[in-house]
């Protein structure tokens, strides 16, 4: 008996690495889908509606032109605030020097000598390629993007389809599982989304009030910066922390100014994403925060920065279905907190 125990356990464990072995290896092929199936989950309510009161094909074509609009707002609202923050660090270039002098001859003084490793490493060869790297990144994104859209609208043609297809499969259990995990898991991610967002506005006003409130240069780019990395849990957060501070520590020129504006913003981002967050969310969102960080360092590893965007929303679904089974109940019982009443009734299956 222990011995098949034992056996049954190895067989688990090689599935599962060599699971994430293929979503590593072929990234390229499982992120679209999976970055697709999270856009499906947020715009078919809107699809739905319009299909309503609209030929299909007409939904189908306003919810695509909705979502492109979302993302192309998205997109320039980042290249500005970025190209802001940019053209600030080149404009004041001298102070950047003087702050890397002064950190230099400090280091140097306690036996530290950084002038000639960063003469290795920095130089116009690492430039070049930096430069090649990001070009390349933003082809893969562009790429990237094309494939999803072309998931996302065959998936909306599709749901209504698939639809009908689980809920007349001849394993009820299955179909059950399925169809209610599927449903749990949309309405969750949606929750989710909107839960985030509200918290990731809050953020960036409280983060460009509090700059304002001190005279720091670039208030509206470190509210909007604030707000849109507030998306990726504990690592946006973090970076969104870090950037204004230095940023402080060059302007002030003081470093009891950076301290005090590192600490202002840590205590702006640990409010809402300690306090605020939880209390709006519920428990039916709430997840074990050491779950939260593995999902996002694990998805990042995998898929990078897509990864560690819906890293959360990837576990949140692996939990909602693990709910829906008895056998696997336990793993969403012991990482996270399953409604009671999560699972649809049959008259809401059958609709």
């Amino acid at each position: 008996m222990t011995t098949g125990k034992i056996f049954h356990g190895a067989q688990i464990l090689i599935a599962t690495i060599l699971a994430v072995a293929a979503l590593s290896i072929a990234s390229s092929v499982f992120a679209p889908v999976a970055f697709a199936l999270f856009i499906i989950a947020l715009v078919w309510p809107l699809q739905k509606r319009l299909q309503s009161v609209l030929p299909r094909m007409l939904a189908l074509v306003i919810s695509i032109a909705v979502m492109i609009v979302v993302f192309f707002a998205f997109g320039w609202l980042i290249a500005w605030a970025f190209g802001r923050v940019g053209r600030w660090i080149v404009n004041d270039a001298a102070r950047f020097q003087m702050f890397y002098d002064q950190g230099v001859l400090w280091l140097e003084g306690h036996g530290i000598a950084v002038a000639g490793v960063w003469s290795e490493n920095f130089n116009v060869s690492w430039m070049l390629r930096t430069a090649q790297t990001i070009t390349g990144r933003l082809n893969t994104t562009m790429s990237f993007w094309i494939v999803v859209m072309v998931y996302v609208i065959l998936g909306l043609l599709e749901v209504d389809d698939f639809g009908r297809k689980l809920r007349g499969m001849r394993n009820r259990e299955t179909s059950q599982v399925l169809l209610g995990g599927a449903m749990a898991t949309a309405r969750k991610i949606r929750r989710y989304m909107l839960v985030r967002t509200w918290m990731s506005v809050i953020t960036g006003v409280l983060v460009w009030a509090f700059a304002k409130l001190i005279g720091l240069q670039l208030a509206e780019e470190w509210g909007f910066i604030a707000f849109l990395l507030n998306y990726i849990p504990f690592l946006g957060p973090l970076v969104a922390t870090l950037f204004p501070t230095l940023f402080a520590m060059t302007q002030f020129g003081s470093w009891q100014a950076m301290l005090g504006v590192f600490a202002c913003l840590n205590l702006i981002q640990f409010t809402v994403g300690s306090y605020i967050e939880p209390r709006v969310a519920g428990s039916a969102l709430s997840i074990s925060p050491a779950m939260v960080l593995f999902s996002v360092f694990f998805w990042s590893y995998l898929w990078g920065v897509f990864g560690a965007f819906i890293g959360v929303p990837i576990t949140i679904a692996f939990l909602t279905f693990c709910a829906q089974h008895p056998s696997s109940l336990w793993l969403a019982e012991l990482f996270g907190s399953p409604e009671k009443d999560e699972a649809p009734d049959a008259a809401a299956l059958r609709n």
